[in-house]
């Protein structure tokens, strides 16, 4: 995607939360909301298997060179190979060892 299509897609969400009707603009949302779950799992799976291939099983780029290369956290490179696709947020504590 290129960067005019990103623009493109940011702008026509910057335009629903222009709507001035504060119910029509809750529909909107709520509508572009649930379309958009199913697709933050199919983009993450898509996400995940790149990852996994410029990574080759360790014969590729590095965890860094892929983050660079995506444009992406080094932190998501990351949880792919600890197999964690949970948010940030809700990131389970390390446990210090003996514990």
């Amino acid at each position: 995607m290129s960067d005019e299509e990103v623009r493109r897609v940011s702008d026509a969400l910057d335009a629903v939360e222009q709507i001035a009707d504060r119910e029509e603009r809750v529909r909107a949302k709520s509508q572009i909301m649930a379309a958009q779950v199913q697709r933050n799992k199919a983009w993450a799976q898509e996400r995940t298997a790149l990852i996994q291939e410029l990574w080759a099983d360790g014969n590729g780029l590095s965890y860094r060179q892929i983050a660079d290369r995506l444009q992406i956290k080094l932190s998501t490179v990351q949880d792919v190979f600890r197999g964690y696709k949970g948010s940030g947020t809700a990131r389970p504590k390390k446990v210090a060892d003996g514990e």
